[in-house]
């Protein structure tokens, strides 16, 4: 980051707070718990958490479209508390659920998104040529949007975003659900967009491979906080040594004290049947790593070495792997 770009971040958030008050039956909820961050203008930046973890609320306050109870935030350095308005002209928005109206086609969708943000019809009907000709949907520009293909869809909500050629593009979580071509294709327009266009892009996501192939710098929230932050490099280059993976035949508890007297094998978790641990030595530790379960008569199914990964910062720093976090909170919203 330059120093230019560090002294004028294009997104600053300073110990944001944010609680919901009580339904009914229920206790009131923190989403945030004085969450920080900045992004540089022309780059990706990523918070990278399961879902709950307090992204969306942080993608609500800084767009103005709800209120944090304290600390301050800034976007294209506009305040988005005195200055809300500004902001929303400042910013494009994509949030996870569809924008569009199904039973209007594409160009009647953008041209609407281009009259609603005050430019002239002319001026309209040139941008959005010009976004459905780089997104690829030219051919289906008088389709029905209710007749488009999942990717399609998404790939359109993102011009709608684009529009008005905003300074900074909130992303939340924008490939979920799409199959993996339309998620590279995504991916490509995004890198292409930071790159390009000099755009700031805040992407949330709870997909690994995305943030580390997206995210110039991004930031682990856990529990409405930052727990890590730095580039994907930096993160996954400060756990030294090899990451131990384990598969258990079978759930067994006694795993979990049995490979905590192997000397070789540190920072030791587990969920279910998965074992993970740290190593300094991959391949000297394997061996006493089976031989002691197999000496407790536990049974395995795989075992494997890998080069530290953002799932290994991820359970580095709040203890559970991102996988596990995000079936958890899926189901917890479920009941």
């Amino acid at each position: 980051m330059g120093a230019a770009q560090a002294a004028d971040p294009a997104v600053e958030a300073v110990d944001l707070v944010k609680t919901y008050p009580a339904g009914r039956n229920k206790r009131p909820v923190t989403a945030l718990r004085g969450l920080s961050f900045s992004a540089a203008r022309g780059s990706v930046f990523g918070l990278l958490g399961p879902n709950g973890a307090g992204k969306s609320t942080t993608v609500k306050i800084l767009s103005a479209l709800s209120a944090a109870d304290s600390g301050s935030a800034r976007v294209a350095g506009i305040d988005v508390v005195t200055q809300p308005e500004r902001v929303r002209r400042a910013i494009g928005f994509v949030s996870q659920k569809p924008s569009t109206d199904p039973m209007g086609t594409a160009t009647e969708n953008l041209l609407l998104a281009g009259r609603l943000h005050g430019m002239s019809r002319r001026d309209a009907v040139a941008r959005a040529r010009e976004l459905l000709d780089r997104f690829g949907l030219a051919d289906a520009a008088n389709r029905l949007v209710q007749t488009y293909s999942g990717g399609m869809a998404r790939k359109l909500d993102v011009a709608l975003g684009l529009m008005h050629r905003p300074q900074v593009l909130f992303l939340d979580e924008p490939t979920t659900g799409l199959d993996p071509h339309a998620r590279s294709e995504m991916w490509a327009e995004v890198a292409r967009m930071a790159g390009e266009e000099q755009m700031a892009v805040l992407l949330t996501t709870h997909y690994l491979e995305e943030a580390d192939h997206l995210a110039d710098r991004l930031a682990i929230v856990d529990h409405g906080t930052v727990v890590a932050a730095g580039t994907p490099d930096e993160l996954k280059s400060g756990l030294r040594g090899d990451g131990v993976h384990v598969e258990l035949a079978q759930a067994d508890d006694k795993a979990l004290p049995v490979l905590q007297t192997v000397p070789e094998l540190r920072d030791i978790t587990m969920a279910g049947s998965a074992v993970r641990g740290r190593t300094d030595d991959g391949a000297r530790a394997l061996r006493p790593v089976l031989a002691a379960l197999e000496e407790a008569g536990i049974a395995v199914s795989s075992a494997t070495l890998a080069r530290p990964s953002l799932d290994d910062v991820y359970l580095r720093h709040t203890g559970r792997t991102l996988d596990a976090d995000t079936a958890l909170k899926t189901l917890e919203a479920t009941k």
